[in-house]
């Protein structure tokens, strides 16, 4: 499995590895001044709870629009937390 990465392409935060709990903290400084429109997660191997935390908080804090891929794991978690394709909370 991949470390978890992150990269700025344009209006577009660039996901890959395994975004899981050991790697959140890490990308959280890197992600503190991000702007983006789109979230990539095409890169994605899997995502765990701690990972679409930090997802989740970035589609809100920037108001994303799109979200790209979806990793093994996050269907899942998306409907667990009622998260619409977007990654906001679809009440």
């Amino acid at each position: 499995m991949a470390a978890a990465t992150v990269r700025q392409d344009g209006d577009t935060l660039a996901f890959g590895g395994v975004l899981e709990r050991a790697a959140v903290a890490s990308l959280w400084s890197q992600l503190r001044a991000a702007k983006a429109r789109r979230l990539d997660l095409s890169a994605v191997e899997s995502v765990d709870s701690a990972g679409l935390a930090l997802l989740a908080e970035l589609s809100g804090r920037l108001g994303i629009s799109e979200v790209i891929g979806s990793p093994p794991g996050l269907a899942d978690l998306r409907r667990a937390y009622r998260l619409d394709a977007a990654l906001a909370f679809a009440g």
